[in-house]
């Protein structure tokens, strides 16, 4: 029961111009779709080929000498949440029971972006920045590489790519202006608040 690379779930155009048709059909066509077929390959006739990716990941999470097939199966996972955590015309504020919750657990949404920018920026190297429940918090965290807060026990709620592939045809070397345009004009807060409303 093979993974499948999804659709994004929106055009290629629908981002523009904060993230163009060009760098949504290399990341995703290209480096999303070479994960998913990295570790489809590995664990093919495997007992985690028939476990849903979130199980794979946690599993292979726990054993050092399968980090290749983790990379893999948490990069086809990260990537698939990623398109999700951005929509057309997204950003702003968020809504409801999130932005309350953003505001109990973080002072203010100004403090929430402050925190949420700042681990974008400061990520070493590539990784993530993430809006994560940790045991009923809101807190924001950044991960190296391919690791997600699923290994944690943490549930995501909404992240922000920062690997150079993401922004690098956009935005060249100005990562923290990519992570503006997420947090202005890209981010789904209804997505998070689905997530949130889920946990």
């Amino acid at each position: 029961m093979a993974y499948e690379l999804p659709t994004l779930p929106y055009d290629y155009t629908a981002l523009e111009p904060h993230i163009s048709k060009s760098t949504l059909e290399f990341h995703h066509d290209k480096h999303h779709a070479a994960y998913v077929t990295k570790f489809n390959a590995a664990v093919e006739g495997s007992d985690l080929d028939c476990k849903p990716i979130e199980d794979a990941i946690k599993t292979l999470a726990k054993d050092p000498e399968k980090s290749g097939v983790f990379n893999n199966a948490a990069q086809a996972w990260n990537h698939t949440f990623y398109w999700h955590s951005m929509k057309p015309s997204g950003g702003g504020m968020p809504q409801g029971e999130l932005a309350k919750k953003i505001e109990a657990d973080f002072g203010s949404y100004e403090k929430f972006a402050e925190a949420f920018k700042n681990a974008g920026a400061t990520q070493f190297g590539s990784g993530w920045a993430w809006l994560v429940l940790d045991g009923n918090t809101l807190k924001v965290t950044k991960t190296l590489n391919a690791d997600n807060p699923l290994t944690a026990g943490q549930v995501p709620l909404i992240t922000m790519d920062v690997w150079e592939h993401a922004y690098y045809l956009d935005y060249q070397n100005k990562r923290p202006d990519y992570i503006g345009a997420f947090l202005g004009s890209l981010v789904n807060w209804d997505f998070a608040a689905k997530n949130l409303a889920a946990a």
